[in-house]
């Protein structure tokens, strides 16, 4: 069941009809067309498996709860479950089966940014849940201010985060929760974030992410420097791969759209993001989702490929209005994910 805290637009339907589509009515938008299929596949992976996962219920959760609150129809049988779920984090480490993840630092990760997003979005009114999770969350920090994660890809993906996406959501999620508390935490992570060497688009994406709100010189320099990476990284057809000679691929696009989203709305990043969005949109299958990405390319993979949509999602619903500068400053850092 739907949490009491549940905001009355989470109880949208979408509209049926005996007569069947209207042969003469406009093609639904890609935002629209997306949660269509992510409201079918959200409740399906529970249903099937007795258990709750990273893609499902996490990185396609986030997007369903943005787009309603942008006003996208979301069925509410689609979220119940998910819901449900999040408001109970004592039992995240206790999954149902074999789970769909191995890493459970990874899916606090998940579930807690998506948490964060429900309580934002006002689907759950109980921040007290998400308090609870970020405790938790907080004991994953290493030393050094990151997230680490089983196998630490360098690249990551859509379900299997690289170390700093993690800690970029992670530290999005602390701020969320209560930005006093976890001030020293999220002062160590902001000395991580700031501090790599920025070499892929995603490295670019999430140096603009962790960078949004600040002007201070030396992160404003940064910020400068993921832009010109992503300028120089961007393909002919508006798309970005992991690297500037790699092909495209959705999930690394949706990336750098969401880093693009939080700079302030200059001629280039409106170029940057409208050559991104058509990439997007025209790679995006008759069923509404994306296909996956994966590492290496080429693979098939369910998770892969419901993270992929999630992302694409989240990035088509922050660009919507190119142009239009996002809600900035330090407050909008603590957005549990940057779908905002």
């Amino acid at each position: 069941m739907l949490s009491t805290g549940a905001a009355p637009w989470l109880m949208l339907l979408f509209a049926v009809s005996g007569a069947g589509p209207d042969p003469d009515a406009p093609p639904a938008a890609p935002e629209a067309r997306a949660v269509a299929y992510l409201a079918r596949e959200v409740p399906r992976w529970s249903r099937a498996n007795q258990c709750y996962s990273c893609h499902n219920n996490g990185d396609a959760a986030r997007a369903l709860y943005q787009a309603a609150r942008a006003g996208i129809p979301v069925p509410a049988g689609a979220m119940a479950d998910t819901t449900a779920w999040l408001s109970r984090p004592a039992s995240w480490d206790h999954n149902g089966g074999d789970g769909p993840f191995s890493d459970k630092r990874l899916a606090r990760v998940v579930f807690t940014a998506t948490l964060a997003t429900a309580v934002q979005t006002q689907a759950i009114g109980d921040r007290g849940v998400l308090l609870r999770a970020a405790e938790r969350l907080a004991l994953d920090q290493a030393g050094d201010g990151s997230w680490p994660l089983q196998g630490d890809e360098a690249l990551g993906s859509p379900a299997a985060y690289s170390r700093p996406l993690a800690t970029y959501l992670a530290r999005a999620s602390l701020a969320a929760a209560d930005p006093v508390r976890f001030r020293a935490a999220m002062a160590r992570a902001d000395g991580w974030l700031l501090s790599r060497e920025m070499v892929t688009s995603t490295d670019a994406a999430v140096g603009l992410l962790a960078a949004a709100g600040s002007e201070a010189p030396a992160v404003a320099a940064r910020r400068r420097a993921a832009v010109e990476l992503l300028r120089r990284a961007q393909a002919g057809d508006g798309g970005w791969g992991p690297y500037r000679a790699d092909p495209p691929e959705p999930f690394d696009t949706a990336m750098a759209l969401l880093g693009l989203a939080q700079c302030g709305p200059t001629d280039e990043v409106r170029r940057l993001i409208a050559r991104g969005r058509e990439y997007l949109i025209a790679g995006q299958q008759p069923d509404g989702g994306w296909t996956e990405t994966t590492r290496p390319p080429g693979g098939e993979s369910y998770a892969q490929r419901i993270s992929t949509t999630g992302w694409a999602t989240l990035a088509l619903l922050a660009t919507r209005d190119v142009g239009h500068h996002p809600r900035g400053g330090a407050a909008d850092r603590s957005t549990a994910h940057p779908g905002d």
